[in-house]
């Protein structure tokens, strides 16, 4: 740099997630969309979700619960899923420290645009014979 001083280029950045579409969201990594299809089909905890996920994948996914819980906390940040308040529904036999997780109508919709780009691949993949057809 010479004497001059440094020029900085300022991007205008949309920080409040009111004005944010689901089409706005770049890709979810796999991880983030299986703990959505997860909640998709009922409110769980952490553990319930790798069984989940292990249980959808035949067993072939072996999640980690660090990664597990760094994929929840970027869903929970983008407010594509929420932690529930259990202390009122809480059971006995139901340990306290559990926390437990549902979708939005946000991380919905996001796993919808989602899944119609990966059924879109599918397609493609079947007409370039990478995969064999449903029929």
């Amino acid at each position: 740099m010479t004497g001059q001083a440094a020029r900085h280029t300022i991007f205008s950045v949309n920080i409040f997630r009111a004005n944010i579409k689901p089409g706005d969201f770049g890709l979810l990594t796999s991880m983030e969309f299986e703990i959505l299809l997860s909640l998709a089909g009922s409110e769980l905890h952490g553990y319930a979700i790798l069984q989940d996920i292990r249980e959808r994948s035949g067993g072939t996914l072996t999640v980690r619960a660090g990664t597990l819980y760094r994929a929840i906390s970027r869903l929970l940040d983008a407010r594509l899923i929420a932690e529930l308040d259990r202390s009122a529904k809480r059971s006995a036999s139901d340990d306290e420290r559990r926390r437990y997780y549902s979708i939005t109508r946000l991380g919905r919709q996001v796993a919808t645009v989602e899944s119609q780009r990966l059924a879109r691949q599918l397609e493609t993949a079947r007409a370039r014979k990478l995969l064999k057809s449903n029929s």
